[in-house]
C-alpha cells in the first residue's frame, strides 16, 4: 500500500468518525489543519532562519501524523550540513517537542542544497526524492537585510524563487505552493488589498541585468530602478511576487505578506526572537542608552506580527491552497494587525518605555531615556548632539586610556539601521485582510486554539513585556536572576544622568548669566559713552 493509499483510507477514517459525532448527515465536515497534513510530505526553504524554525516547531508539534519534512540546508562556515541538522533540533526552541515528541524529529529529512547555486545544489538522487514525494512547498527563505546590494538582493529573493518555482514544477504529486513574501512590497501604494500588483520592471529581465552589469554600473541605476521604494528588499520582493505570479496554471499557488515579524507571543516559548534587525534592535540599542532619538510620527499606527501567529496562519493558508483545486487561482492574504487590533507607534514606545525601566538591561552606557521627533531637523540635532557627541568624547577618552574606540563605529550602525526603520514609523498604510479573516473564521474552534492567528488576541501590554523580557533572555543571554543587579545598575545611571543634566542646566544659566552681564556691560558702555558724548557737545556749544 503507498502512502496516496495510506493517507486516503486516514482521511477517510476522519470523516467517517467527524460524521458520527454531527446531526447533519447530508454532508461531511471539513477535515481540521492537522488532519489535512496527515501523511504529507512538506518542502521548506529557509527552515533555518527565525520564522522557519517556527514553522518546523508548530508542524512538528500540532501536525504529528505528517509524513516528512524536507529542510534545505546548505553548509555554513565550514559546517557539514548533517552537523548544522544535528545543532538545529537542538535549538531551544524545539525543547517542547523533544521532551513529549522526540520520535517526531525523525521526520526531519536532510536535504543537502543551496539557495544560491543553480538548480538548488541539489544531488540527482535528492531531487528524484523531492519531485516523487512532496506535496507541499513553503518558501520562506529571502535576504531580510534592508540595505542589502542590488546583485545580493535579485540573487537570493529573485533568482532564488525562480530556482525553488523549477523544482516544484517536477513536483508531481504538488498540491500547494505557499510563498512567503512581505506586506510592504508595494510601499508606494496607500492602500494595499489582497491582489496582485505587477513588478516595477519586468522580473526575469532584472535577472539578466543584475547578472550582466558590474557593480559600479548597478550602484548607479539602482536609485532609477527602485522608483521611490524604500530599498532593496522591498524591490525585490515585488519582483518576486510577479515572478511567482507567472506560473498560474502551472503550480497552485499562495503568497502571504506578513508585516513586520516580532518575537513569538505564546509558542513555544513567549518572547522568543532572534537577531536584532528592525524594532528588537531598536529596542536593544534604546535599552542601553545609545538611542536617544528616533524619526518617529507617534500617531501613525504600528503594524507588527509575532512570529507565532504569523506562522500559524501561513500553514491555515497551506492547508486552504490544498482545499481550491484550481491552478490557474493565485491566493493572497495580508497577515497585518493594524486594521483590526490598532496600537500608534507613540502608545508601543511609551509602553516599552515604562516595562523597560522595570526590567532593564544588564549593560548599558548611559540611562535609557530617548524620545521620538516628528520633526526631522530637530531629530538630526538631537543625534548630532546625543548620539555622536558622546561617542566621540567616549571613544576619545578610550584612546588615552590606550583602549580600543568603538563607540563612533556602533553609533554609525545605529545610523545606518535607524535610517531604514525610520521610513516604516513616518508612513501610514491600510492593510486589506479580508482573505486572511475569512480563513480564520472558517476554521473549527479547536483550530483556532491550536492555530490562532486572530490578531485581537495580541494584548500589547502582555506582548511587550513577554517581548522586552524575551530579548534580555534569548538575544542578550541576560537570565531573570540578573534582574535586581540591572535595577541597580539603572538606579545610578538615573543618578548619574540628573547630575549631569543639572550641571548641563547650571552651565547653561552660568553662561547665560555671563552672557547678560557682558551684554549688560556693553549697553551700559554705549550708553555712558553717548552720555559723555552728549555732554561734551552741550559744553562746546555753550562755549
Amino acid at each position: 500500500m503507498d502512502d496516496e493509499q495510506q493517507r486516503t483510507m486516514a482521511t477517510t477514517v476522519v470523516h467517517r468518525e467527524m460524521m458520527a459525532t454531527t446531526t447533519t448527515t447530508t454532508t461531511a465536515a471539513v477535515p481540521g489543519i492537522a488532519e489535512s497534513y496527515a501523511g504529507r510530505s512538506i518542502f521548506i526553504t529557509g527552515a533555518t532562519g527565525f520564522m522557519g524554525k517556527i514553522m518546523v516547531e508548530k508542524l512538528l508539534r500540532d501536525c504529528g501524523e505528517l509524513r516528512c519534512i524536507y529542510l534545505l540546508i546548505r553548509a555554513k562556515k565550514g559546517v557539514d550540513p548533517a552537523q548544522r541538522k544535528e545543532e538545529y533540533v537542538k535549538n531551544i526552541v524545539f525543547d517542547h517537542v523533544r521532551e513529549r515528541y522526540s520520535e517526531r524529529l525523525g521526520k526531519i529529512r536532510l536535504i543537502r542544497g543551496d539557495i544560491l547555486s543553480p538548480g538548488l545544489g541539489l544531488s540527482d538522487d535528492d531531487r528524484r526524492e523531492l519531485t516523487e514525494n512532496v506535496e507541499l512547498v513553503f518558501h520562506c527563505a529571502a535576504n531580510v537585510r534592508f540595505d542589502q546590494h542590488i546583485r545580493q538582493a535579485v540573487d537570493i529573493n529573485l533568482n532564488g524563487t525562480i530556482r525553488v518555482l523549477g523544482l516544484a514544477e517536477q513536483m508531481r504529486r504538488l498540491v500547494s505552493f505557499v510563498h512567503v513574501s512581505t506586506a510592504y512590497c508595494q510601499c508606494n501604494e496607500a492602500v494595499l488589498e489582497e491582489k496582485h500588483y505587477p513588478a516595477p520592471q519586468n522580473p526575469e529581465g532584472i535577472s539578466k541585468m543584475v547578472g550582466l552589469l558590474d557593480d559600479d554600473l548597478l550602484d548607479i541605476i539602482t536609485p532609477r530602478l527602485l522608483n521611490n521604494l524604500p530599498n532593496t528588499y522591498a524591490y525585490t520582493k515585488a519582483l518576486t511576487e510577479d515572478m511567482v505570479y507567472q506560473y498560474r496554471g502551472k503550480l497552485p499557488i499562495a503568497i502571504a505578506r506578513p508585516s513586520i515579524v516580532t518575537a513569538a507571543m505564546k509558542e513555544p516559548l513567549p518572547g522568543w526572537g532572534e537577531g536584532t534587525n528592525g524594532p528588537t534592535g531598536l529596542l536593544i540599542g534604546a535599552g542601553r542608552g545609545v538611542i536617544r532619538s528616533m524619526h518617529c510620527n507617534g500617531e501613525y499606527l504600528a503594524d507588527f506580527m509575532p512570529v507565532d501567529v504569523t506562522m500559524n496562519a501561513i500553514i491555515a493558508i497551506g492547508t486552504e491552497r490544498m482545499a481550491n483545486a484550481r491552478k490557474e487561482d493565485v491566493m493572497y492574504y495580508n497577515l497585518t494587525s493594524s486594521a483590526d487590533n490598532p496600537i500608534s507607534w507613540g502608545e508601543v514606545l511609551e509602553m516599552g518605555r515604562g516595562i523597560l525601566n522595570q526590567n532593564p538591561f544588564c549593560f548599558a552606557l548611559w540611562y535609557p531615556d530617548g524620545s521620538i521627533k516628528s520633526n526631522y531637523l530637530y531629530h538630526l540635532l538631537c543625534v548630532v548632539l546625543f548620539h555622536y557627541l558622546p561617542a566621540y568624547l567616549i571613544d576619545f577618552l578610550m584612546v588615552l586610556l590606550r583602549r580600543k574606540p568603538f563607540l563612533v563605529k556602533v553609533q554609525k550602525r545605529i545610523s545606518a539601521g535607524l535610517t531604514i526603520l525610520q521610513y516604516y514609523t513616518t508612513k501610514e498604510w491600510i492593510f486589506r485582510c479580508d482573505n486572511t479573516k475569512s480563513l480564520y473564521q472558517r476554521l473549527s474552534p479547536d483550530d483556532r486554539k491550536r492555530f490562532y492567528f486572530d490578531v485581537n488576541e495580541i494584548n500589547y501590554q502582555t506582548y511587550l513585556y513577554d517581548f522586552i523580557l524575551g530579548a534580555r533572555q534569548y538575544i542578550l543571554k541576560e537570565a531573570p536572576e540578573t534582574l535586581p543587579k540591572a535595577r541597580k545598575l539603572l538606579r545610578k545611571l538615573y543618578i548619574m544622568d540628573k547630575i549631569v543634566q543639572i550641571g548641563l542646566y547650571l552651565c547653561g544659566l552660568w553662561l547665560a548669566w555671563t552672557y547678560l552681564e557682558v551684554v549688560t556691560g556693553s549697553i551700559q558702555f554705549v550708553f555712558d559713552t553717548a552720555i559723555e558724548s552728549l555732554r561734551g557737545t552741550t559744553v562746546r556749544q555753550g562755549l
